[in-house]
């Protein structure tokens, strides 16, 4: 009796297993690559200014911009860009208020964080980024310093930094613009600045100050674009051509006409 209770049990199992896998055939297909190419467009959710990832300039529009240009290039596609102005206003990107009419990709400030993969796929990170300081001279400690922060990128830790400078015993004030952050710079405002770790090295390379790092102990992300779950064969062509622009210096080349240095 036992033994027959333990393959009933089995059984039941493996019914229900078997129950599962043949559900799935019946679930619709993911026509997600095929529709992107039957419309012709990628279509991309970017905002409307996001240096340097988005510049909304003509000959320089931005990191994002050229990869995607290149990207549905590779699709043998065009780009469609639909402009949001929710995009890196707020941290958590499902108060954007973005769908899948609107936009296939998103780009512009998407991290890769545990809070933008619960919300949306990811395509391989095409860099790295989180906070940096840019001076005019080097800067041993915080203690006492004026620091103005600029804090575009969303999916960075903004409490996580605000915490780090309080307790450094800095002055903070947050600053609206780049021209901001560099102007408070210059009339010696501020100190030092803090921003995004492109953005700083671009920053600092044309206004030939030093840019580095913040601690460890503050994240440091891939940048990524942002892909909606389930679209599963339109992520698979995105992660290949991404793959292939990395591993044919496409992407490197596109960086450097952007960002000064890198940061070690």
């Amino acid at each position: 009796m036992p033994v027959l209770r333990q393959w009933m049990k089995n059984f039941g199992a493996i019914s229900m297993i078997l129950g599962l896998l043949l559900a799935v055939t019946y679930l619709p297909p993911d026509n997600s690559l095929k529709e992107a190419t039957a419309g012709g467009a990628l279509r991309a959710c970017v905002p409307p200014s996001y240096p340097p990832l988005v510049t909304g300039e003509a000959d320089q529009p931005g990191i994002d911009i050229e990869i995607l240009k290149e990207l549905a290039n590779r699709l043998h596609i065009s780009l469609a860009l639909n402009r949001n102005d929710a995009i890196g206003r707020d941290f958590n990107p499902r108060n954007w208020g973005l769908n899948r009419a609107q936009c296939q990709i998103i780009a512009g400030g998407v991290v890769d964080s545990d809070q933008t993969r619960s919300f949306l796929e990811t395509a391989p990170a095409y860099g790295k980024t989180g906070w940096a300081l840019i001076s005019p001279q080097s800067v041993s400690e915080l203690k006492g310093l004026n620091i103005g922060v600029l804090t575009l990128v969303s999916g960075l830790d903004r409490i996580g930094l605000a915490t780090y400078l309080r307790n450094a015993g800095a002055k903070v004030e947050i600053v609206r613009t780049p021209e901001d952050l560099l102007a408070g710079i210059r009339t010696r405002k501020f100190d030092a600045g803090i921003t995004e770790a492109l953005l700083a090295t671009k920053l600092a390379s044309d206004a030939q100050w030093q840019a580095a790092w913040m601690p460890a102990e503050l994240k440091r992300h891939g940048l990524v674009f942002g892909l909606w779950k389930g679209e599963l064969t339109l992520k698979r062509a995105i992660d290949q051509a991404m793959k292939d622009m990395m591993m044919d210096g496409t992407i490197a080349k596109i960086m450097a006409r952007y960002a000064g240095a890198p940061l070690n």
